[in-house]
């Protein structure tokens, strides 16, 4: 596999290639920065207590809804609404990834998705009265697209930088995402808070600022659009990479895409310790999404915490996780990014304690924890995808991504049903909170015990000197 010390040394050649690195790279930031609006102010911020409140106003006069048939409390609608969107967004992450390799098709596949994503959004400003159904079916769309979308930008990641170098750019990536988000954030705080100046009610000020994030993602998508190649993986100067559209397998994608995805499936078990890595990253990475995106209902149903309190501390983590990815990235650089990826999993234990034990309507100790999650969770989720890039094989970025991507950014299943079925036995938030410890861990021991530079070399990646 050529990296990005392998460009032609002519020198007018060379710097060509380096314009269109860090051009394939801005590209790649902004993507980050286009849709991360999806899972701030969607995910983390307002879609969960409004959701809440609106299947609440459906609910029957013991609290509970019926989607589908079934009984359930309206205050797990909504974490039974992500779970249900991932387990249909795997089939989805892992087909298109692999349509997406054999084909070179990862920019149109990518772009597709996050536009499909985004019209689903801002379907949200109709969400309203007792439209719960309504909201749980574009949550269901949005985080589909939003899975496949996100998984294809990884697949670009080992084409972006030398190994030396992926720790760095992965953190900047998450960097770019974290200052998007919060900077709409930023902009949906202000009206929320003056909605009453613009002549508008609470929840269509909500609804507005839902809606804004699906316009966010739409026009920022462009950059990556106009920006990245068509095929990810390859570096400029480099010709296509084997198993794509080069050697002309393009022709019936779908079918012969289902046959390869078997393949690949069967053939990941030749990389028991990529496995291994892959299955403690599932594990803790869980925990992390689940925290992020049930911060918001923790806060507003068990602390008491009022829309504004939640939005501040939403914009705390944005704006601490921008300094927290660099920060880490640098002591990955100096440590390794296994060392600092298991330190920054005890913080979030810590983390975690503080909340079972915080005390309610107290939003000083809430802004606290925002920052805690905040140190630690642009930083963690940064290096371990930066990791995991080195321990796939060649030419297979997008279909071991969309493995990767089952439990990244807001698309974690198994975690949001224990937090739901906490809540559903015990009736209490405190208990669905610190039900999330079992995941970190879990993956903290799993880490443990991943030889990562056997796990490199098996898949015949050079390694890079600090891991």
């Amino acid at each position: 596999m050529s990296t990005a010390t392998d460009l032609p040394e002519h020198p007018a050649t060379a710097t060509d290639d380096g314009r269109a690195l860090r051009r394939m790279q801005f590209g790649w930031y902004i993507n980050d920065w286009a849709n991360a609006a999806f899972s701030a102010t969607v995910l983390t911020v307002f879609l969960g207590p409004y959701l809440t409140s609106v299947a609440k106003e459906a609910a029957d006069a013991q609290g509970n809804v019926h989607p589908l048939g079934l009984s359930i409390r309206a205050g797990s609608f909504f974490p039974y609404t992500v779970s249900f969107s991932v387990l249909l967004s795997v089939g989805a992450m892992l087909l298109l990834g692999t349509v997406a390799d054999r084909t070179g098709r990862h920019k149109e596949l990518m772009c597709g998705a996050a536009y499909v994503g985004s019209v689903a959004t801002m379907g949200m400003f109709f969400l309203g009265g007792d439209r719960y159904l309504l909201g749980g079916g574009l949550l269901v769309v949005a985080n589909i697209a939003y899975a496949v979308s996100v998984a294809l930008s990884y697949a670009y990641l080992p084409g972006l930088a030398s190994p030396d170098e992926r720790d760095k750019v992965s953190s900047k990536g998450w960097a770019y995402g974290y200052a998007g988000g919060g900077l709409l954030l930023i902009a949906n705080l202000a009206l929320f808070q003056g909605h009453d100046a613009f002549g508008l009610s609470s929840g269509t000020a909500v609804r507005i600022c839902l809606a804004s994030a699906g316009l966010w993602w739409a026009v920022f998508t462009l950059v990556p659009l106009l920006r990245l190649p068509s095929r990810a993986g390859v570096l400029p100067g480099q010709g296509a990479r084997g198993g794509g559209a080069a050697d002309g397998k393009d022709a019936e994608p779908a079918a012969g895409s289902l046959r390869e995805l078997g393949r690949t499936l069967k053939g990941m078990r030749r990389y028991p310790l990529t496995l291994l890595y892959l299955g403690a990253f599932l594990c803790y990475n869980d925990g992390i999404q689940t925290v992020v995106s049930q911060a918001s209902l923790y806060g507003s149903e068990e602390l008491g915490m009022d829309q504004t309190s939640l939005v501040v501390a939403v914009l705390l983590v944005q704006i601490v996780a921008i300094g927290g990815a660099l920060l880490l990235g640098r002591i990955a650089h100096r440590f390794g990014a296994k060392s600092t990826i298991l330190g920054s999993l005890v913080g979030w234990v810590v983390t975690l304690a503080l909340g079972y034990f915080m005390p309610a309507h107290q939003p000083v100790w809430f802004y606290v924890l925002a920052c805690m999650i905040g140190l630690v969770l642009g930083g963690s989720q940064a290096l371990s995808r930066s990791l995991f890039s080195h321990m796939i094989p060649p030419g297979r970025e997008a279909e071991y991504f969309s493995v990767y991507k089952v439990s990244d950014r807001g698309t974690s299943w198994m975690g949001p049903l224990v937090f739901g079925l906490a809540y559903q036995i015990t009736g209490s938030y405190r208990s669905a909170i610190i039900s999330l410890l079992v995941f970190f861990v879990i993956g903290f021991a799993v880490l443990l015990k991943v030889p990562v530079r056997r796990a490199i070399e098996a898949v015949g990646n050079p390694v890079p000197e600090r891991l």
